[in-house]
């Protein structure tokens, strides 16, 4: 563990492009304080409204966090909401120089009504989203493309993050990877199940339900997910290695030749909410490994800082101070 804690300086001081699918998080927090005589419904009274970064702009804030440089890349609309995504983005400190205005297709948003009933935490009682799952347009790919190209040279990495909203088009996927590897830049994915686009990266990262979908197998054992990694490493055919995530028992980890590790996840109490816990790890992985950190020790340090996230609602990007606690005070299986 101690090896670990000291690890944690290497992932800052790197400038990381982030492309994917920009989300912007709302929570409207009322306290409930009667049923509704028009539905069986609780009645919310406002308490506040938070906006917080979400989708592609997770990963970008985590980044941050950790001490490095995050380039944002994707496509926002030209509504209102456009503007609050600039702004809770500028406030984290994430540059956005390079998103790109698409006038045909809303701004992505996800509204999350929350109620407070005495708990820690408020509840969700129920979620709104306003998006367009459209492709992106061919010329607005263009423009993103010209974007990646300035700043690509100057990257440490290049993290993809995609939540299905139409920016990662494979033809845009594949125009990245070439830029990658033509100036031999670590590519890395959170690929949420579309496994198939991103062959060839560095590190790919997927969850074990999502495993079991692409594999059309049941995945159960230590052995079972052993396999898997094999198998999705190599049909991949990824340079770097595949990070299979399995909540509470850990992550599975397959490097390029074959090497396999399980990584147990640390000993987490008070799990409330596992949003944002996927983006914070592959933010880890793709910094340490660029750092020269090994994929297990890496993915060691994403299940520490994950089991931070859970322990919040909603997106939460931890620090390297909380980072270095948790390695200090959890154990592991």
């Amino acid at each position: 563990m101690a090896n670990l804690k000291h690890l944690i300086p290497q992932l800052a001081g790197q400038r990381i492009l982030v492309i994917g699918d920009l989300i912007l998080d709302e929570y409207l927090t009322g306290k409930a304080t009667r049923m509704s005589r028009e539905a069986p419904i609780p009645v919310l009274e406002f308490e506040s409204r938070q906006l917080i970064p979400g989708g592609a702009a997770n990963p970008a804030a985590n980044i941050v966090a950790l001490g490095s440089t995050a380039i944002q890349v994707g496509v926002i609309g030209s509504d209102t909401n456009a503007a609050s995504v600039r702004q809770v983005l500028q406030t984290r400190g994430i540059q956005i120089d390079t998103l790109i205005v698409d006038p045909s297709r809303p701004t992505t948003v996800k509204t999350r009504i929350m109620a407070h009933m005495g708990l820690r935490f408020p509840q969700q009682v129920a979620r709104l989203d306003t998006l367009s799952r459209e492709p992106i347009s061919r010329e607005v790919e263009t423009s993103i493309t010209a974007a990646i190209s300035e700043q690509i040279p100057r990257a440490s990495a290049v993290l993809l993050s995609d939540y299905h909203t139409g920016l990662l088009t494979p033809s845009l996927v594949n125009t990245v990877k070439q830029l990658a590897s033509e100036k031999g830049i670590l590519l890395t994915a959170d690929a949420q199940g579309k496994l198939e686009k991103y062959i060839g990266f560095g590190v790919v990262k997927c969850n074990a339900d999502e495993a079991r979908d692409y594999l059309r197998r049941d995945l159960t054992t230590n052995a079972d997910f052993e396999q898997a990694s094999q198998d999705l490493c190599k049909s991949l055919v990824l340079t770097r290695g595949m990070v299979i995530t399995r909540g509470g028992d850990g992550a599975t980890v397959c490097t390029a030749s074959g090497e396999v590790t399980h990584c147990p996840a640390p000993a987490v109490t008070d799990v409330y909410d596992t949003v944002g816990a996927g983006d914070t790890t592959i933010t880890v992985i793709t910094l340490a490994v660029s750092a020269g950190i090994s994929l297990a020790d890496a993915t060691s340090l994403a299940n520490y800082a994950s089991g931070l996230v859970v322990r919040r609602v909603g997106n939460y990007t931890p620090s390297p101070d909380e980072l270095a606690w948790a390695i200090d005070n959890w154990s592991t299986a």
